[in-house]
């Protein structure tokens, strides 16, 4: 007979697309809980019954109020619940922390088990450098805004990995061949599944392959960290143009100074010649 289990929160990652990569302790967790707190019952619906667990689900996402969150807290006084996400490891670039957070703070037990994580799979596929990785979510949505964040982080020496969606891919290639050019940057998508793909190469590259042959499903995004070329004259003076395209050569050279350790005076020079 399995041991039963002690109230509190368990945190269960489950398979990003092959199911076989479920683990043992998730399937026995996610028999002996109370209830199950997921994104999409639909979704996790459908896992339970691929593994035949008939379990209590109860939706919990990012439009989930603090009278709902009060209501799981409640119940993981007196009882096992399961937190899970749509795909992976629940509260990486998913809803969740407040959950975890307020039930530490409550005094709840909290145990997290190790699973899947579509960063992680990514990043050991790549071949870039996995010494350092910095997972930065999903970059936004506007071209302003994601051009900042890549120029915010363009001087940070670790390989960066975001999340990306099918249809914003070009998008963001664009940005990369824009902010930071020259560095090598690897698309990971359809993993753990049969079409399973890395493709490697320079944004450039990676957006012309991609026209061709428009991606499905959900993607990692990685671009290698700075090399001896991240300050090199062609590299500062896209991220030049990219502020100057909004703003005055001051600002432009105050925002590169930052990004990448560079002197200002001497940015703000060169910015005023492309201007």
């Amino acid at each position: 007979m399995e041991k039963s289990l002690s109230p509190g929160l368990y945190i269960v990652a489950t398979p990003i697309g092959n199911l076989g990569d479920i683990t043992i302790r998730a399937v026995e967790t996610l028999r002996g809980v109370a209830a199950v707190a997921c994104e999409d019952t639909r979704v996790t619906g459908k896992l339970l019954h691929h593994l035949g667990i008939k379990q209590r689900l109860i939706r919990y996402d990012d439009h989930s109020d603090e009278a709902a969150r009060d209501r799981l807290l409640a119940l993981m006084q007196a009882e096992p619940v399961a937190l899970v996400s749509d795909a992976g490891t629940p509260l990486i670039s998913d809803p969740g922390y407040r959950l975890v957070r307020t039930a530490r703070e409550q005094g709840i037990a909290v145990t997290s088990l190790p699973g899947p994580n579509a960063a992680v799979v990514a990043m050991t596929l790549s071949g870039l450098p996995n010494d350092r990785f910095l997972f930065a979510g999903f970059l936004p949505n506007k071209t302003k805004a994601r051009e900042d964040v890549l120029a915010e982080l363009a001087s940070v020496p670790a390989t960066l990995v975001f999340y990306e969606t099918a249809p914003r891919l070009d998008a963001s290639l664009a940005a990369i061949a824009s902010v930071l050019p020259g560095r090598e940057v690897a698309v990971a998508r359809e993993l753990t599944k049969r079409f399973e793909e890395c493709r490697t190469g320079s944004p450039q590259e990676l957006a012309a392959h991609y026209e061709a042959h428009p991606p499905k499903g959900e993607i990692v995004l990685l671009i290698a960290p700075p090399g001896d070329e991240a300050v090199g004259e062609i590299d500062v003076d896209a991220l030049l143009l990219a502020e100057l395209a909004y703003v005055k050569p001051s600002q432009a050279a105050a925002a590169v100074a930052k990004a990448t350790g560079l002197d200002r005076k001497g940015l703000y020079a060169r910015a005023m010649e492309l201007k």
